[in-house]
């Protein structure tokens, strides 16, 4: 589905991606784990065409991603939910989700959509007229992801949506990630929490400062000595 090729990417003279490789297969959880500043949310605005690579190759279902500008990635069924949620605080959660089937592909599908991502997270339905900005920091991560899964996605990038959450919700976020992806939702979760996202994994890769150093099964990489020793403390 996904085809990332020798991937190298800077901000000015900082290089910050060294010649990335990384694949997602349709119906996959593809975990990318690491360190913060190891270029994990670098490589999703790359995939969504928020930066221009250096040199590499991007595609989607054969599509050249690095010819295309970002609306036109999230057309094709790239859908990413940002690190920081960034929902628009002064709109409701109502209004936030039709702003996610904003698209033309999307708009015949927004209230069916509407009525998935309530089942989904029926907190959003309580609130369903409450204004975004006065939630909290869970809620709008659930209105983030459920604002997502407006666009129809083919593959949803998530970057960090556990950041910042309390223990419990995290659980909770990560068991809703295992279930949209039972639904038929491909994703590519970018992720600071290495034991909880690995555990819901088909495969992952691990990044150190901008490069790939090892790739499995997100069981492999749990049981993996390296990975134990720099992310998980044991």
């Amino acid at each position: 589905m996904l085809k990332i090729d020798k991937l190298n990417f800077s901000y000015g003279d900082l290089k910050v991606l060294w010649d990335i490789d990384l694949e997602v297969h349709a119906g996959e959880i593809v975990t990318v784990v690491g360190s913060n500043g190891a270029g994990k949310s670098t490589t999703l605005k790359n995939i969504s065409r928020l930066v221009r690579p250096t040199s590499g190759t991007l595609t989607f279902g054969g599509a050249d991603l690095t010819r295309l500008e970002s609306h036109e990635v999230v057309e094709l069924g790239v859908v990413q939910v940002p690190e920081g949620r960034k929902i628009f605080p002064e709109m409701t959660v109502t209004e936030n989700l039709r702003m996610g089937s904003f698209i033309k592909s999307a708009r015949g599908d927004r209230e069916a959509n509407i009525e998935r991502v309530f089942t989904l997270f029926p907190r959003l339905r309580e609130r369903h007229k409450q204004l975004g900005g006065t939630m909290s920091g869970g809620e709008q991560q659930m209105l983030a992801i459920a604002r997502g899964l407006m666009t129809n996605p083919k593959l949803l990038l998530l970057d960090e949506p556990s950041l910042g959450l309390a223990p419990l919700l995290v659980k909770s976020i990560f068991e809703t990630i295992t279930e949209i992806n039972r639904q038929g939702v491909t994703v590519l979760l970018v992720e600071q929490n290495v034991y909880q996202s690995l555990r819901i994994a088909h495969r992952a890769y691990v990044l150190e400062t901008g490069r790939v150093v090892l790739t499995g099964t997100g069981e492999e990489l749990l049981g993996n000595e390296h990975v134990r020793k720099a992310f998980l403390g044991m």
